[in-house]
């Protein structure tokens, strides 16, 4: 009788996610062990991305991941109090850059993954534009884009830019990456816990069911963002959902690469890699201009131009005690100008007749 084979014992989906969990813990034990930062978050990213990339079958935990996207929205929402609402006014200055810098990165990004990485005309659009990795990737598979080679790109630049941002917080900026993301469970009411439950519940599936964009965050948020508002909402979630938070996002990115062959390994994720070394000298300019003008301090600044994730960058301005509304208020701005204006751009791109 041949031996069995060990892939095929784990070819059930929920042994693969117990592989991956395990994987996952043993990454945050080694990184806490190391006494390397934010074992939670990078931790089971580095795990997962290295088991992933080795081809061991690697499976995320669904529904429950993008539950952790919904305790930031409401960590996001429970800052948006009548004080922030007064401070939007001095923003503006610094929100108007944020269109000027979305034309900078397109008129760079496309050409760059037209020509150097060969992508075809609509893969390299999307692939250029710095929204959401989901959003970006559904637009671009409506408009005919190379699907796998889109998601790579998007997980490669969150991914790039979760490494390098931290390093730059803590060797530019001089800033810890130990600030405490929240009060422990134990501290806070339990009532002032039930209300956010509710608000991650009611503002997830009530914004899944308008078809709101990116509504494990938004939603949340608005929700959050209103009962702050009214008085209702005083604190953040507790420290523990945060770091289980980190967890699911660490090990969501490294799950990402799963099934990544050699070919694109070479191609496609280098080449994601090489476009955010472009985006870094964008964001870098931009940071010099905005903490030059005083417009913002460097940190916040640097923060909310740093086009990764909304989830990725809300928590890299908890860890760092930064202001999370300004960060935040930047990234909503170019989040929803992408979004919005992404597919009607490529039409009229697509539409306009060539010149001569």
């Amino acid at each position: 009788m041949p031996a069995p084979d060990p892939r095929a014992a784990l070819s059930h989906p929920v042994l693969q996610q117990a592989l991956t969990l395990a994987l996952a813990l043993a990454g945050v034990g080694g990184f806490y062990l190391a006494g390397l930062p934010l074992p939670f978050l990078f931790g089971p990213m580095a795990a997962c991305l290295l088991a992933a990339l080795a081809g061991l079958p690697l499976r995320g935990l669904g529904q429950i991941s993008v539950a952790a996207r919904s305790v930031l929205g409401v960590a996001i929402g429970a800052t948006v109090t009548p004080a922030l609402i007064a401070t939007l006014p001095s923003m503006l200055a610094s929100v108007a850059i944020v269109p000027l810098y979305i034309a900078v990165i397109g008129l760079v990004g496309v050409p760059f993954f037209r020509r150097v990485c060969g992508f075809d005309t609509v893969t390299a659009f999307y692939a250029a534009m710095p929204g959401g990795a989901a959003d970006m990737t559904l637009f671009g598979q409506e408009a005919g884009a190379n699907v796998r080679q889109l998601s790579l790109v998007h997980v490669t630049r969150l991914m790039v830019i979760m490494v390098v941002a931290p390093l730059v917080l803590v060797q530019v900026y001089g800033v810890s990456l130990g600030h405490p993301v929240g009060q422990p469970a134990a501290d806070l009411p339990l009532a002032e816990m039930a209300v956010m439950a509710a608000a991650a519940l009611i503002g997830w599936k009530g914004g899944e069911r308008i078809g709101l964009f990116g509504a494990a965050i938004l939603g949340p948020l608005i929700v959050a963002a209103v009962l702050s508002l009214a008085g209702i909402l005083h604190l953040r979630p507790p420290r523990e959902a945060l770091l289980a938070a980190q967890f699911l996002i660490g090990m969501g990115i490294g799950v990402s690469y799963v099934g990544v062959t050699l070919r694109e390994l070479r191609d496609t994720v280098a080449g994601g890699a090489a476009f955010v070394v472009i985006l870094a000298a964008l964001a870098a300019l931009v940071t010099e201009v905005v903490t030059l003008t005083g417009l913002a301090p460097p940190v916040e600044a640097f923060l909310a131009f740093t086009p990764g994730g909304q989830a990725e960058m809300s928590m890299l301005a908890l860890v760092v005690g930064a202001d999370l509304g300004f960060v935040i208020v930047h990234h909503l701005t170019r989040i929803l100008l992408v979004i919005l204006g992404a597919p009607i751009l490529f039409r009229l791109l697509r539409n306009s007749p060539p010149a001569g």
